[in-house]
């Protein structure tokens, strides 16, 4: 038994030319493609999908309540399953990018989707034969079942499907249009990062706005087509970029040599690995995608059972010669390395569930106690509760540049950091910041519900503002932070699939939310013998501000778990 291999040389720049074409196929001329112009259309994607997407998910409670007739327990479900559905599809959309279409074309395929998805939601909402009957003033509310709940759980599905898909590759088709090997296109790398929440605030601005306001005075019908008309522009500002674009060829399955580090390991676990880590060197094998690009050809002692994977056993003789092992029994030092780096960045990924299970209580049950405020500016003027969420980007809108135009730069003369503060450090802020979101959201929600009860008094909506606010700031640093962290890591031709772990995050934490409100009502309803801190419709009756410091306590928790791991 012996360890033993061949070196590869690889020249970056000639990696970055074979890598990187334009729409024909020919090697991208970087003076031609790629860099901030080229980013723009990208941008202008994101932009407007975010803006059709939010305002169908953040007022969607509102219309399975009057319009689907589902409790609201069952209606605040149906929100955050859509939405963690919609990020844990990313993983399907960054695998089949990064595997077999390219960015460019998973975004425009799976673009055409959710625009399908949009309308068959307008569709359903503007005609009455499609929905349950009004509710009478002396009859109970028929929830929609049959074909009628059939097809907006169809129409929802395909806007989860295709949003699911086109979120991953919009950050990392905009990111691969620079070069990380120049320090000057990594500087535009970080501005990049910040534009694409910049364009995603906005989005989410007149989304929470415009739009939600169309929603509520000419009907979810035209809401739903406006959505369905934003899609659209969306999709022509990405088509119209095209000549333009550094696109990166699918690579072949990315998930295939993962595996095999595994089951090579697992079959190796009865041999011995070397106690020096600098002879253990093998050969390389190029029909790995991801196995030829990491730079360290050294296998590492973290996660030491894996360099298994490496042990060569004695060589089979076929016809005279050695006959060359399979991948599932041999990998290369660089394809394990890559593996660990999977692995070591999951905890970071894990501390980030807990922050967007708050981030769905903004989306559900903020929304609601929205619903039982005062939402009168004026007698004829009044604040629709989904618009709520938007105080923290009409913040952002302004903060972002502000933050990019400034702070990066005061930071850099500090850190040396391209991006003024490492991603870690960004990540820990904004979680942070999250507890003191949760702590706001339990002291206002006692206050109004103690204002109600004590004297009927109907507090403003403008009380609940703090909570939206700190966690937008919350948002602006944790999103970036980690979609950057994750993009920059050391594993090429795996960007659009690394981007997508990070959605992965909301989907867990909106999915685990859904998990936490039928536990706390499972539980609190069985020790106090009624319905639970969430049983009623009536948030006057719930106690949701408990609610509230549980998850306060949670994200506390969490923020020392991260703390743990991050360093």
């Amino acid at each position: 038994m012996e360890l033993k291999g061949e070196n590869q040389k690889h020249n970056s720049d000639q990696e970055d030319e074979i890598t990187t074409v334009d729409w024909r196929g020919r090697p991208s001329n970087p003076l031609k493609h790629g860099g901030m112009r080229a980013s723009a259309f990208v941008l202008g994607l994101q932009g407007f999908e975010i803006m059709g997407i939010a305002a169908v998910g953040n007022n969607l409670i509102t219309y399975v309540i009057n319009e689907m007739h589902f409790s609201l327990p069952k209606s605040a479900n149906t929100v955050t399953n859509f939405i963690g559905t919609v990020f844990i599809l990313a993983l399907l959309g960054g695998h089949l990018s990064d595997s077999y279409l390219g960015c460019f074309w998973t975004m425009l395929i799976f673009g055409f989707i959710e625009l399908s998805g949009f309308i068959l939601l307008s569709v359903q909402a503007h005609l009455p034969q499609l929905k349950p009957p009004p509710c009478g003033e002396n009859e109970l509310c028929v929830e929609a079942k049959g074909l009628k709940a059939l097809i907006f759980f169809v129409a929802l599905y395909l806007v989860a499907l295709g949003s699911g898909c086109v979120k991953p590759n919009m950050i990392a088709h905009g990111a691969d249009q620079f070069r990380q090997d120049d320090p000057k296109e990594s500087k535009k790398l970080s501005k990049y990062f910040n534009a694409a929440y910049f364009a995603f605030s906005m989005g989410e601005l007149i989304a929470l706005t415009v739009l939600v306001y169309v929603q509520t005075h000419s009907g979810m019908d035209v809401g739903f087509g406006v959505s369905a008309a934003a899609m659209a522009v969306g999709l022509i500002s990405l088509i119209c970029g095209t000549v333009l674009y550094r696109n990166k060829p699918p690579r072949g399955s990315i998930l295939t040599p993962i595996a095999q580090v595994f089951v090579a390991a697992t079959l190796n676990r009865k041999q011995i690995c070397p106690s020096d880590p600098s002879k253990e060197q093998l050969h390389a094998n190029t029909d790995n995608p991801i196995s030829d690009n990491f730079v360290n050809p050294q296998l590492s002692q973290r996660f030491r059972f894996l360099n298994k994977a490496c042990i060569k056993i004695d060589p089979i003789q076929e016809n005279g010669r050695n006959k060359r092992q399979s991948p599932w029994r041999l990998c290369t030092p660089n394809q394990v390395e890559q593996v660990k780096t999977l692995i070591s960045i999951i905890p970071i990924f894990a501390c980030t569930i807990i922050f967007n299970t708050i981030l769905a209580q903004l989306q559900t049950f903020s929304v609601q106690q929205g619903s039982s405020m005062n939402t009168h500016l004026t007698k004829n003027f009044h604040i629709p509760p989904a618009s709520l969420q938007s105080i923290p980007y009409i913040m952002l809108v302004f903060i972002v540049p502000l933050y990019d135009t400034f702070f990066v730069p005061f930071a850099r003369k500090f850190t040396g950091h391209t991006s003024g503060i490492a991603p870690l450090h960004r990540i820990g802020v904004g979680l942070c910041l999250a507890t003191l979101s949760m702590v706001s959201a339990a002291l206002m929600e006692k206050k109004r519900r103690d204002a109600y009860l004590h004297s009927g008094e109907i507090v403003s909506i403008f009380w609940i503002t703090p909570q939206f606010l700190i966690f937008g700031v919350s948002e602006m640093f944790t999103a970036v932070g980690l979609i950057e962290f994750f993009y920059k890591q050391d594993l090429k031709g795996m960007q659009s699939f690394l981007t997508a772990i990070t959605y992965c995050s909301y989907s867990f934490g909106f999915f685990f939310s859904s998990v936490l409100v039928s536990l706390v009502n499972k539980v609190t309803s069985s020790s106090s013998g009624g319905r639970g801190w969430l049983g009623d419709n009536d948030l006057s009756k719930d106690r949701l501000d408990l609610f509230y410091w549980l998850l306060a306590v949670l994200s506390f928790v969490n923020f020392f778990n991260y703390l743990f791991w991050a360093r």
